[in-house]
């Protein structure tokens, strides 16, 4: 695992184009999204988000596996061919097969299945799919800071993700279970239906508007509790900034945030479509703002929070402290006093906390808010 780490992390002259690494880690990365499809695929019941599993078509799936696995072998003795070290190509070589071996793109594939308990792999999979296609050719374009894709704590990040997403059934419980107990002690049928009945388009900016006014508070009180502020911290510790970073959460946190904005909006009638609506948008707009993308907004940037918003958020200066809580709109860090953004188009030199106190690691940071000081 170590050789394949540093293999992924190659300096500049070892990912030339003709070195063997692209092909690679091309191979690799075609390689592990069809073993886990392959899960997928056998275990449906357990490995798969229940409300997801009516959208998939089998036959696509399978189709789109199989290309994939073929691709990635081919990819992989082309990296072999070229490269003196063969890491990539044979670890790509070595799960496709294990993936055939499971029945690759044959593999029984049953979605009509129900489970009380399940993990989202296909979740993790559709996430990082769908941004890093996004993202990362964006991100190689139009880039701000010149790093790699497999840049400083790729690993840590990549498994914030991967985490979040298999326990997608235990966060939507933790989420919600309060809304269920609020509801059965509540009788505002009347109301709820009201604001259910509004056009779809009105409910997603009444959403957008409450959760940026519960998350600016919230966020501040993270900041400003010292308790609070270690759970936060693990967010603030990446000290690079691309569509990745952004995963970077305590799983407390996470909950804290879902509970005082999913809740409310659940409570109060919003429908599920607005709702679900919303939290793509979020999603995207999240993984947008942490982005290491140099675009440049002028006059929207008052009025929507943009990355080089939020990368002052993120800096490590003294000036970036405790400013640029909004998620959406950053006038309501200026009613509050919190707003700060250059007006010479200047970024953050680096990110972080000062000392960098939180620790390397995914379970080491999970645990740091519970350590003594």
């Amino acid at each position: 695992m170590t050789r394949l780490r540093e293999e992924l992390e190659a300096a500049d002259d070892r990912r030339r184009f003709g070195t063997g690494w692209l092909s690679g880690t091309a191979a690799l990365v075609l390689a592990v999204i069809g073993l886990a499809a392959v899960l997928c695929l056998r275990y449906p019941d357990v490995l798969t988000v229940p409300d997801a599993r009516a959208f998939y078509h089998v036959g696509y799936i399978r189709a789109a596996l199989q290309l994939a696995l073929i691709a990635g072998f081919l990819l992989g003795i082309v990296s072999i061919s070229l490269r003196e070290n063969k890491a990539l190509g044979f670890a790509a070589i070595a799960i496709i097969l294990v993936a055939t071996i499971l029945g690759g793109s044959r593999a029984t594939a049953r979605f009509d299945v129900d489970a009380d308990v399940y993990f989202g792999l296909d979740w993790f999979l559709l996430n990082v799919l769908f941004t890093g296609m996004i993202f990362i050719p964006l991100e190689r374009i139009f880039y701000l800071r010149e790093q790699p894709v497999f840049r400083f704590e790729w690993r840590e990040d990549l498994f914030y993700f991967f985490v979040s997403s298999m326990f997608v059934q235990v966060l939507t419980y933790l989420s919600l279970a309060p809304s269920m107990a609020v509801l059965q002690h509540t009788k505002w049928e009347g109301f709820r239906a009201a604001v259910g009945s509004q056009p779809l388009p009105l409910q997603f900016l009444e959403i957008m508007f409450l959760t940026d006014f519960v998350q600016y508070w919230l966020h501040r009180g993270f900041h400003r509790s010292s308790w609070l502020w270690k759970f936060h911290a693990v967010h603030h510790s990446a000290q690079r900034m691309d569509w990745a970073a952004g995963a970077r959460m305590h799983f407390i946190e996470i909950v804290v945030l879902r509970g005082f904005t999913v809740v409310p909006m659940y409570v109060m009638g919003f429908t599920p479509t607005a709702m679900y609506a919303y939290i793509f948008f979020v999603y995207l707009f999240s993984t947008f703002v942490h982005a290491n993308l140099r675009w440049k907004f002028g006059r929207w940037s008052a009025w929507f929070v943009t990355p080089r918003f939020h990368h002052w958020h993120h800096g490590i200066e003294r000036e970036a402290i405790d400013v640029n809580f909004a998620v959406h709109f950053p006038v309501l860090d200026r009613m509050f006093g919190t707003y700060y953004l250059p007006p010479d188009e200047k970024w953050p030199e680096g990110y972080g906390i000062g000392g960098h106190p939180v620790p390397k690691g995914y379970w080491r940071q999970m645990l740091y808010p519970f350590r003594g000081k």
